[in-house]
């Protein structure tokens, strides 16, 4: 029996029924050949992006649909319980919203509307660094003013989607290290023009993976900026970069509940199906238990997912919340992922059941775009007041 949803408004009743509908014509056999061949899924992202749902958050006056993130969340959710693969474009969500609160208006009217239109593609993140990881103060990307440009030399790591992107959101050094008061000042936010980068500086190689996530390092090599893309002002990007984690946080949590509503479906109808020993091994408790239990977590996990959308809506402090959420919903999913291989037996590893796939995707969000250990460290040191353990 399909998982039914939480109460909710009509408006985002619909768009759910809607992003269901249009995943229904991407069937499993495309997402299987993608993964085979480590493509991307351009039809796929097309198709979203045509239909409005990958410019929701962005307000009307820019051509968007000017709708809350809980509507982001739930075409997010119901992407991957159909069984699809929302990292080929959810970047796009929450990354523009550097540019919604801190870009100026000209920088808005430059790019949102063609944003949402679908004719420019806002997909790259380049934050980390190979030598940095987590620690993103410690980037040593810089980008030196000359005039009206910003030269920039650096590299980036687990940029996904660079390939396929028209415009990247880049964190960079404005200002060394050893010259600010603070380790969060001297970094600056740039929008980055791919289209003229990549034939003057700017290098793109693919990072192969244990799932289909198109992600990539970036070489920039003396590549000009013009001084017009700096968002905000110059030293402040870290503060800009933060505004939006929350944001992540909160859609990367929607995936992972729509992830393990998959895994639950699939697992609850297969138990009910197969036969051994001449009854459906569904009536085993050892094979009901996982399934139940990962159901509760699931559950439970969603409703922080929604608290912290509420919160984040109203504009009240939701960082305790979105942590949670991201952890708890990473954390649903895999459970969900292991009873779903557990219960399908040797079949759980066959790529028509679609579960090896899915089982590889979700492991990802207990590593990016923050690690469960970060997240705990969070709430020890910000919502308990432990001491500071990094």
């Amino acid at each position: 029996m399909p998982i039914k949803d939480l109460p909710q408004g009509d408006e985002i009743a619909q768009i759910r029924e809607s992003v269901r509908k249009l995943c229904e014509t991407f069937p499993p056999d495309y997402w299987r050949r993608l993964d085979r061949e480590s493509a991307y899924p351009s039809e796929f992202v097309k198709a979203l992006s045509d239909a409005g749902y990958l410019s929701v958050l962005i307000p009307e006056a820019y051509g968007g649909s000017g709708l809350p993130l809980s509507a982001a969340a739930a075409i997010l959710e119901e992407v991957q319980r159909a069984g699809a693969n929302g990292a080929a474009c959810h970047a796009q969500m929450y990354i523009m919203g550097a540019l919604l609160r801190h870009g100026s208006e000209a920088q808005k009217q430059a790019y949102l509307p063609a944003i949402a239109a679908g004719e420019l593609r806002l997909q790259a993140f380049g934050v980390t660094e190979p030598t940095s990881g987590t620690d993103t103060t410690s980037i040593r990307t810089f980008a030196r003013r000359d005039g009206d440009h910003y030269v920039v030399n650096g590299q980036k790591v687990w940029t996904s989607r660079a390939e396929h992107s028209d415009l990247m959101l880049l964190l960079a050094r404005t200002t060394a290290k050893e010259d600010v008061a603070k380790r969060t000042d001297g970094l600056s936010v740039f929008i980055v023009d791919m289209r003229q980068a990549l034939t003057a500086g700017m290098t793109i190689k693919p990072i192969r993976t244990m799932m289909n996530h198109s992600t990539t390092e970036v070489f920039l090599d003396n590549v000009r900026i013009p001084a017009e893309n700096l968002i905000g002002e110059e030293g402040k990007g870290f503060r800009y970069i933060l505004s939006g984690m929350n944001a992540e946080r909160i859609l990367i949590a929607a995936e992972c509940i729509g992830d393990a509503k998959w895994f639950i479906d699939k697992a609850s109808a297969y138990a009910g199906e197969r036969k051994v020993f001449g009854r459906p091994i569904g009536q085993n408790q050892g094979v009901q238990f996982p399934i139940a239990r990962a159901y509760a977590q699931m559950r439970a996990a969603e409703l922080m997912v929604h608290q912290a959308a509420s919160l984040f809506e109203a504009g009240e402090d939701c960082g305790e919340q979105a942590n949670m959420a991201k952890m708890l919903a990473a954390e649903a999913s895999w459970a969900a992922a292991e009873a779903c291989v557990q219960t399908h037996g040797g079949f759980g590893f066959a790529e028509e059941y679609d579960v090896e796939r899915k089982f590889r995707e979700t492991r990802l969000y207990q590593v990016a775009p923050i690690s469960t250990n970060l997240i705990l460290s969070y709430v020890a040191e910000h919502v308990l007041g432990l001491p500071r353990s990094y």
